[in-house]
């Protein structure tokens, strides 16, 4: 893979300690010049509910801005907040939320061709800084979307503090299953005579490899907040640096794809699902995933497809699907048979956690 000719960078990135509250002096820091220009603030209705004192005060702070609260997490959401903010001149879009509320906000600005201030309130995946949005298109169907990274990005160390853990353990899936996607990138860039960026790849690597060697291993404390907040911005822009989601994306992404598209009923985040994926990529790899197993028990992120839901027989679908849901994407899924029999071994292994 090709390094673009250019890229984008975000201007700020502030990861502090009640940083919601002087969220406009941290904008006045680094970006002065869009002070006092007519802003919309994008958020959840119940998100809205739970933070209302600290979004009215970031409203305030921005000229009593509009809170508007999304409908959906959709491609026509973003595209009717995108009209609103060219109709009535809106010059700064900041959004406050998951992943839904950032990837939603995020397309809107990319559409409008306006200031986009990430103010994530959990840490669930590396979407808050890539250049893609994962939306809704047709029912529930969803669409991996190019588009433009924020132009700052503000973390509140208190508010990830107290977002419920399952939230964190997702972003921490997503971190560490960079070690399986830059496998798969290499084997793929082999395959296909291109070439690997290796800046893309130092900085994804970088990512995985602070937080799998984290000596901080409570997931609560500033500094491990700090590190996880960082992680997955470097994950986003060694995709703006390659311009693809490869440095982040490998075949345990593929297995988190076909869950979303084939079995929308099994209720699991995003990043636990690339965490399941990852072991068995590991092993297919030809890779001991123990060191993973490992970490994610010292975490407690569970990796028991039974906790999920997901039946011996419905992993072997999932595995069996992932080879088709993106076409053209290379993987060691490309280079292994389909065996029933190696499936169900993993599958009791991760059930027994060994």
């Amino acid at each position: 893979m090709n390094r673009q000719t250019s890229f984008d960078l975000p201007i700020c990135l502030a990861v502090e300690e009640d940083a919601f509250f002087h969220s406009d002096e941290i904008v006045r820091r680094y970006l002065p010049e869009i002070m006092g220009q007519k802003t919309i603030i994008i958020s959840e209705e119940f998100l809205i509910g739970i933070y209302k004192d600290k979004i009215t005060d970031i409203s305030r702070d921005f000229g009593n801005a509009e809170i508007y609260a999304m409908g959906s997490a959709s491609f026509d959401e973003a595209v009717a907040i995108a009209k609103k903010v060219c109709v009535e001149d809106i010059k700064i879009i900041i959004g406050i939320g998951g992943g839904r509320v950032l990837d939603t906000a995020k397309y809107a600005a990319h559409i409008s061709k306006t200031v986009y201030i990430c103010m994530p309130t959990s840490l669930s995946n590396d979407s808050l800084a890539s250049p893609f949005s994962v939306l809704e298109t047709y029912g529930k169907a969803r669409k991996t979307i190019e588009c433009k990274i924020p132009t700052a990005i503000i973390v509140d160390t208190n508010m990830i503090i107290n977002a419920p853990v399952g939230q964190t353990l997702s972003g921490i899936g997503d971190t560490i299953a960079k070690h399986t996607a830059l496998y798969d990138w290499k084997l793929s860039a082999a395959r296909t005579n291109t070439r690997v960026d290796d800046f893309a790849y130092a900085l994804s690597r970088m990512s995985y490899d602070s937080v799998y060697h984290c000596d901080e291993k409570n997931m609560q404390s500033r500094v491990f907040i700090r590190i996880l907040s960082r992680a997955l911005v470097m994950g986003g822009l060694a995709m703006e640096i390659a311009g693809s989601s490869r440095p982040c994306s490998g075949s345990e992404h593929l297995f988190a794809h076909a869950i979303e598209e084939y079995y929308p009923d099994v209720k699991i985040s995003h990043g636990i699902a690339v965490a399941l994926g990852s072991i068995p990529a590991c092993i297919f790899q030809g890779q001991d995933p123990g060191g993973m197993l490992d970490f994610f028990k010292t975490y407690g992120l569970d990796v028991n497809p039974v906790s999920y839901g997901i039946t011996e027989d419905m992993f072997a679908d999932i595995w069996e699907k992932a080879r088709t849901v993106r076409a053209g994407r290379i993987t060691v899924l490309d280079d292994i048979k389909h065996d029933r029999v190696q499936l169900g071994e993993i599958y009791s292994r991760m059930v027994e956690g060994i």
